[in-house]
Parts: structure tokens; sequence; C-alpha cells
């Protein structure tokens, strides 16, 4: 068993919990739509009272799908990759960011916080959210402006600092 999959005790717990918050919605439900009282709406017709959960369901399907939205957002907001909340969901992680396109944002130097001086120069390292690689960009005491590149991304922070200071000691100051 996976530390996700429940217990067949707290299956049941669950199922409980779960039917206790559904009935009052339900005979809401009921009540608006048949117009008998909330009390008396087990005395309807089968279907009709069956319908009424159904309905009632669905609106807690769309809380559901609203609050787990939220909880991947808060997961993302906190570092985690798409990667990581697919592996969580049971999909991969171009599911997990279908799913949830918002959840996690690629962060600017600004969020990264991670900066060089160096050189007369200086570079911001970003780490890619959704892989969890590094990149750099940089301005040389020359003026000059640089990039990793493209689709670029380091498996270190280290590593990009390094391919960093390369561009800053490159465009020094009073060097051709």
């Amino acid at each position: 068993m996976t530390s996700t999959e429940i217990t067949l005790e707290e299956q049941t717990e669950l199922d409980k919990a779960l039917l206790d918050a559904l009935n009052p919605l339900a005979s809401a439900i009921r009540s608006r739509t048949s117009g008998l009282p909330e009390e008396r709406m087990w005395e309807a017709d089968p279907v009709d009272v069956t319908l009424s959960v159904l309905a009632a369901w669905k609106v807690v399907d769309a809380e559901v799908k609203r609050l787990t939205a939220i909880a991947a957002g808060t997961a993302g907001s906190y570092g985690a990759s798409y990667e990581q909340l697919g592996a969580v969901w049971g999909i991969t992680r171009q599911g997990a960011r279908k799913k949830w396109p918002e959840a996690v944002t690629r962060p600017t130097a600004a969020q990264s916080g991670a900066g060089l001086k160096l050189f007369g120069g200086t570079a911001e390292l970003l780490q890619d959210a959704g892989s969890g690689g590094w990149s750099w960009t940089g301005e040389g005491a020359d003026g000059a402006h640089g990039t990793a590149g493209g689709d670029t991304w380091y498996p270190t922070k280290e590593e990009a600092a390094a391919h960093a200071g390369a561009f800053l000691a490159e465009h020094a100051a009073g060097r051709s």
C-alpha cells in the first residue's frame, strides 16, 4: 500500500463523514426543487430523492476540484514542481501542468534571490520550478547582456553560477 492509499477503516470513516456532510445539502437541494420541507425529503419519489443526492454530489465534486486547485497552488507557491504534483495525483508532469496551469510559476530573478557581483558586473540565478534546473541572466561591466540561452538549464545552482561567472569575467571592465 502506498502512503496515499487508505485503509478500510479510514475509508469507512471518510464515507460516513462525507455522507453526514452531504445529507443536509441534498435535503436543501430537494426542498428547493420540490417545494417540500427538508425533513420530508425522504418521503418523495425514490428517483427524485436519488437525483437530489446526485445533484448534491455534483456540488461537492465542484467544490473538491476548487479546493484541490487551491492546494496545488499552495504547494507550488512553496516550491513544489509539476513533477511532484503529478506524482501525488498519480498523473504525469504534463498532466499536472494541464490540470493546474497556474499552480507552479517560473520564478523571476527577484523571486530566486540568487545573485552574483563579480568583475564589475552582476548576474541573477534563476531556478525553473517545473524541472528544478538552474539558468542565469547577467550584465557585464562593459554593458554586455547575456543569458544561459534558450532552453539551457543546468542541474545545479553552482554550475549555473560558474557559467554566469565566466560571462562576467569575459565582460569585465577594461577587458577587450
